[in-house]
């Protein structure tokens, strides 16, 4: 990043959040037109969106954005608009391209890091349950990550695990190292107390993102008994000390109607989280239940009601697998994020556990320029049909063809499973997931058309 633009960007955007505290509405205005004259083409459509929103005053999230600086603790709200939308996006947008050209390969936006395979719960079909609890990912290493990541531009960086928070006190002095860096942490939240929230409160780049599945009696039946109440702590304290966060939801074929409904929504809402992401359930492991794979109905379910939702409830919802029309299909392999496992083994996607690269024999360049990576850099999309992204799950065998190219290996620590056992797993939900997903496609390519 260049250095001096960085530094009259950053100064720039902390005149304009002095405005904006001054008076929200007005300063809100005078930052996004600041952004409109500092961004480049890619972020065109979100920036007009924005002003959309500050300058409507009827729409659903007029008042979202005015409370975030009403609701949030100050220095961390400014903190996160320096490193957020500066560092991780407008400044780095244009030494990711930049790199992506100079290597001709892909270059992650975000890299997906687990500081630990320990967790202290065993979650339903989680993966990292399986892993054990005696693998990590070092300090040294962590920072190596993302020394190399900012060298290519990358600022986002996602902790997932096991419970990363296990690590807690290594990852607030990452966050103290790479201040200029965007720590997003998904957490089962049981490890958040009032000194974790004071350490957040004092760096004021670390975002945790709380795993629910809908109500108590579907958390508590997946993840265990008191977990639901652990987290209402949890959300208690954040909420209390003024600090971000958000909910991840994994949706299955038995808490979809918790999970999709406007009951659970609004109760997100209430609670003060700024933003949830949805999950699809993914088949992982050679014990995993196919069971809980949704229903076409139940998938056509959520994308109908979450994009009904984002209309009329001010709440930032990100559906991982419905999502793929805004990104261009299938975001992982690089594209826009990857996945480093505490094995160090480097995978394309935190739900593709195939590898040929390990971050402990290769430098980060070197892996995403690996044939695994690769091979996602030459194939994606995998479909024309937005609502069919993935390699594993909605195009039956393309995965299994993709690693048998690149002679990759599973990175599964638990009981490792063949690419063609995974993907026999998912055929059947192709087959029936196809023709679902071809007339939701038409419909909505048709509609833009008129």
């Amino acid at each position: 990043m260049n250095n001096i633009k960085a530094l009259v960007a950053k100064y720039g955007i902390n005149f304009m959040i002095d405005e904006i505290y001054k008076d929200p509405e007005k300063g809100a205005r005078k930052i996004i037109d600041w952004a409109d004259r500092f961004a480049k083409d890619d972020f065109r459509v979100q920036i007009r969106t924005v002003r959309e929103v500050i300058e409507n005053e009827d729409h659903p999230y007029h008042d979202y954005v005015l409370n975030l600086f009403r609701n949030l603790d100050e220095g961390v709200w400014r903190k996160l608009l320096v490193n957020f939308f500066l560092n991780a996006n407008l400044a780095s947008w244009p030494e990711l391209e930049k790199n992506r050209k100079k290597y001709n390969c892909n270059i992650p936006w975000a890299i997906l890091l687990d500081p630990t395979s320990a967790c202290n719960l065993h979650c339903t079909g989680c993966w990292a349950a399986e892993y054990g609890n005696k693998l990590n990912l070092s300090f040294d290493e962590i920072d190596d990550i993302i020394r190399q990541g900012k060298e290519l531009g990358v600022y986002m960086y996602i902790y997932t695990g096991g419970e990363p928070l296990v690590r807690k006190n290594d990852l607030i002095r990452i966050c103290e190292k790479h201040d200029d860096c965007v720590f997003l942490c998904f957490t089962n939240g049981t490890l958040i107390d009032e000194a974790f929230a004071d350490e957040m409160l004092r760096v004021g780049n670390f975002v945790p993102a709380i795993s629910l599945e809908g109500f108590e009696s579907a958390t508590d039946s997946r993840r265990g008994t008191g977990v639901y109440s652990h987290v209402m702590d949890a959300m208690n304290v954040l909420r209390e000390k003024r600090l971000p966060f958000g909910i991840s939801a994994c949706y299955t074929s038995q808490n979809y109607e918790s999970i999709s409904s406007e009951e659970f929504y609004d109760f997100m809402i209430r609670e003060g989280a700024l933003f949830v992401w949805f999950f699809h359930y993914m088949p992982v492991g050679n014990d995993a239940s196919i069971k809980l794979l949704p229903t076409p109905e139940q998938r056509k379910g959520m994308y109908e009601r979450i994009r009904r939702y984002r209309e009329t409830k001010p709440l930032f919802a990100m559906d991982f697998q419905n999502d793929a029309e805004f990104v261009g299909g299938c975001i992982a392999g690089g594209k826009r994020y990857l996945h480093i496992n505490a094995n160090g083994d480097v995978d394309p996607c935190v739900f593709i556990h195939y590898s040929d690269s390990n971050i402990r024999e290769k430098s980060l360049l070197e892996a995403l320029q690996s044939p695994m990576m690769m091979q996602y850099h030459d194939n994606i999309p995998f479909n024309e049909n937005m609502l069919k992204p993935c390699p594993m799950l909605e195009n039956s065998g393309r995965l299994a063809e993709m690693v048998r190219a690149a002679k990759a290996h599973s990175t599964d620590l638990q009981s490792p499973e063949t690419a063609e056992h995974l993907c026999e797993k998912t055929k059947s939900y192709a087959e029936n997931w196809t023709p679902v997903a071809d007339e939701m496609w038409n419909a909505s390519q048709n509609a833009k058309q008129v």
